[in-house]
């Protein structure tokens, strides 16, 4: 039975220029922390992603949630936890500061992970093996699937789930051959050319055959050669995927892409507003065949289904420490299923919940086990770190799901 509750206010200052992008230079890697005190000694453990200022006021949302939990079993908080879920993110004088989205929504994020690391860690087993271990229905009743009725209802759900089983113990073999990632660390955008140039040799020396460089300089030609200096360091078979932080209108973004795609990117990432699925729409036509990254700043599974809908995005990345937690994950998840669009998350945690989840949408759910982004800038504060070599993500072995830090 979870007995206490308590919250905590984790920030980490970055090596000079690491994290820059073209909205946010000096970011303050931060993680809004709950902690479910189980009476038989065990805590689960739950991130929410911020960078920096407000963390603060996403640790007294989190509270506010996390104090209903007292007196509560896990198990019988999981075993229906959609309703839960779905009673938390409408409460009704919190749903005034959201609906879904900002600061009460990362507060949900980081007690619903709680909450699943807490189930796991009471299992004994990491949160990948304990997700893959159930059935389509248990699966299902973790989630909300209100406001989807019209793309996903419980039973389309069930019905995507439970059409992947053929094939999921083959799958298995992902277990053994590791996780593909990507390395984002190559090129944030306070680094000199000569360093980006430098960071792409080490890459694709540990491995990686993708990279992310961030765009969305004031300058567009400095962002149109930094893009080749990276193709050309890397090679034409490297992937290479560029980022703009939001940082275009749509007129730019459209003139912008247009050269850049001389380059051979593997995605474009957030190009301009996160809200404006009708501009990403335009501007994903007007680049065809190349394609779309949309998710790290999309809040809940509603805005998803709208970008599915209109087929803006080629990539989702959907990011379990920015909507309401593994929960919401999980829903996207299928959405994107239905759609046969591919999930790529952003990991606001680096990768520590994420190398679970993932594991969990390629072998229950069938997505391509495509990539997985890594950023090691906060890998020695965790308790148990990514094991990433070569370029792939080992499978984690260790119970719950991987997000305790250090004290």
């Amino acid at each position: 039975m979870i007995n206490r509750i308590s919250v905590a206010d984790r920030r980490y200052a970055l090596a000079k220029n690491a994290g820059s992008d073209a909205i946010h230079r000096d970011p303050v890697y931060s993680y809004a922390v709950t902690y479910l005190h189980d009476d038989s000694g065990v805590t689960g453990t739950g991130l929410a992603f911020t960078l920096g200022e407000g963390n603060d006021l996403v640790c007294k949302a989190a509270a506010f949630y996390a104090e209903q939990l007292k007196g509560k079993d896990i198990e019988d908080v999981m075993h229906d936890f959609g309703k839960l879920f779905s009673q938390f993110s409408n409460e009704q004088q919190f749903r005034w500061l959201g609906p879904h989205k900002g600061v009460v929504h990362l507060g949900l994020a980081s007690v619903t992970n709680a909450c699943f690391d807490l189930w796991a860690k009471k299992r004994g087993v990491p949160l990948w093996s304990l997700l893959n271990s159930l059935d389509a229905e248990a699966i299902v009743r973790l989630l909300d699937l209100s406001y989807l009725e019209d793309e996903l209802t419980a039973e389309q759900a069930l019905e995507l789930i439970n059409t992947q089983s053929a094939g999921k113990l083959a799958r298995h073999v992902i277990l053994e051959k590791g996780y593909p990632g990507y390395d984002t660390s190559i090129g944030w955008f306070n680094y000199t050319d000569e360093q980006v140039k430098q960071n792409v040799a080490k890459a694709v020396a540990n491995g990686f055959t993708a990279m992310k460089l961030k765009v969305g300089s004031t300058d567009p030609q400095r962002d149109i050669t930094r893009a080749h200096i990276v193709r050309e360091a890397a090679g034409d078979a490297a992937r290479v995927m560029l980022d703009a932080n939001q940082q275009w209108t749509l007129p730019q973004a459209i003139s912008i892409c247009d050269e850049l795609k001389k380059m051979d990117p593997y995605w474009i990432e957030e190009p301009t507003h996160p809200d404006d699925v009708l501009a990403h729409k335009v501007l994903a036509d007007h680049i065809a065949p190349f394609r779309l990254a949309l998710g790290e700043h999309v809040p809940n599974r509603i805005i998803f289904k709208n970008y599915l809908q209109t087929g803006s995005a080629g990539f989702m990345q959907v990011d379990a420490v920015r909507v309401g937690g593994v929960s919401e994950f999980i829903t996207v998840s299928l959405l994107c299923k239905k759609y046969n669009v591919p999930v790529v998350p952003h990991v606001g945690d680096m990768g520590q919940l994420h190398q679970h989840l993932v594991l969990f949408n390629h072998i229950s759910l069938g997505h391509e086990a495509l990539l997985l982004e890594h950023i090691p800038h906060l890998k020695d504060h965790f308790v148990f770190p990514v094991n990433v070599s070569d370029g792939v993500y080992h499978t984690p072995q260790e119970p719950g799901s991987s997000c305790d830090l250090k004290n």
